[in-house]
C-alpha cells in the first residue's frame, strides 16, 4: 500500500475533548503503513490577518502549512460552539485559503456530537471544505457519537463499537488514498 501520512485536526481547545479523543484513537488504531499525526498548534495560531499572509508567516502558521503539505489527507473532528464552527478552527481554515494549502487535498470529517447535535459546525465545515475544493472522502465522513464516559484515563476511546466505527473511517481514508495512487476513479 505504501506509507500514508494523515493529519488529524481537532477543532477543540479543551483538554478533555471527545473530538480530540476520537482523533487520538484514530492515531492509535492506524494500521501499519499509516501514520496519523494529531495537530497540536491550534491555540498558537494568531488571528488571521490578510496583510500578514505573506512570504514570512508567523511560525505557527508556517508549522500548520508544513504539516498540511506533508500530509496525504486531513481528517477534521470539531465541536459545535453556538451553532457554528469554533472560532479557533475557522481561524485555522482561514490561514489556508489564500495560499491554497487544502486545495485538492483529500479530507474527511468525523462528528462525535450526540445525535441531533453538531449540524451547524458540520454544515459550516462543509461550506469551507467545498470552497477550498478539497477532495472530500465522503465514505470516511461519519457521525460517531462519543460520550465523555467512553474515554479512558489514557485519553482514548475505550468502547469497542466506537473504536470499530473510527477504524472503518480510517480504512475508508486509506482506501481512497490507495485508489488515488493507483489512478482509479472508484474506491474499492
Amino acid at each position: 500500500m505504501g506509507q500514508m501520512r494523515l493529519l488529524l485536526i481537532s477543532g477543540s481547545t479543551r483538554d478533555a475533548s471527545t473530538n480530540t479523543a476520537a482523533l487520538r484513537t484514530l492515531a492509535a488504531v492506524a494500521p501499519p503503513g499509516v501514520t496519523a499525526e494529531l495537530y497540536s498548534g491550534l491555540v498558537a495560531l494568531p488571528a488571521f490577518t490578510p496583510d500578514a499572509d505573506d512570504d514570512a508567516p508567523h511560525p505557527a502558521v508556517a508549522d500548520l502549512r508544513a504539516a498540511i503539505a506533508t500530509a496525504d489527507a486531513v481528517i477534521f473532528c470539531t465541536p459545535e460552539y453556538a451553532g457554528a464552527l469554533p472560532g479557533s478552527l475557522k481561524n485555522l481554515l482561514d490561514w489556508t485559503v489564500g495560499t491554497g494549502d487544502l486545495y485538492g487535498r483529500p479530507a474527511a470529517w468525523i462528528n462525535v456530537a450526540a445525535p441531533g447535535r453538531g449540524a451547524g459546525a458540520r454544515a459550516e465545515l462543509a461550506t469551507v471544505l467545498r470552497y477550498v475544493t478539497v477532495d472530500l472522502i465522503t465514505e470516511a465522513c461519519a457521525d460517531i457519537p462519543i460520550a465523555r464516559d467512553a474515554i479512558g484515563a489514557d485519553g482514548l476511546v475505550e468502547d469497542p463499537h466506537i473504536r470499530a466505527a473510527l477504524t472503518a473511517a480510517l480504512h475508508a481514508v486509506a482506501a481512497h488514498l490507495q485508489a488515488r495512487r493507483s489512478g482509479t476513479d472508484s474506491i474499492p
